[in-house]
């Protein structure tokens, strides 16, 4: 694995919203939910596509706190353009368990 610099590090935006709307996404090549993160301010409400069906019901992740990258460039996945890359980590069988605070924290927050 390449070492990257601090100020690499410093580009990638994670930031910190809450699941306001999530929707099974059928389209998906890949079994995956359509979920709205709020984000509050300027970056406001943007969506994205996420394979984690396994663990999350589209009605458990309402409300949770998410961490995502959100400057990245958009991407079309089956027609629905994902704005968001939300992040997880894999359990003992590489399914996605999702990362969040472990205390609620104001939106938009960015990680350093």
């Amino acid at each position: 694995m390449a070492n990257i610099g601090i100020d690499d590090f410093e580009r990638v935006e994670v930031r910190v919203g809450t699941v306001v709307d999530a929707q099974p996404f059928p389209e998906a090549r890949k079994p995956a939910l359509k979920l709205w993160v709020d984000f509050g301010g300027a970056l406001g409400t943007r969506q994205s596509s996420a394979q984690v069906t396994v663990h999350y019901s589209p009605d458990r992740l309402i409300g949770r706190q998410v961490l995502a990258v959100v400057n990245l460039p958009p991407r079309k996945i089956a027609g629905f353009e994902s704005q968001v890359l939300v992040l997880g980590l894999p359990d003992e069988n590489g399914d996605v368990v999702l990362l969040r605070p472990d205390l609620k924290v104001p939106d938009g927050g960015k990680v350093y």
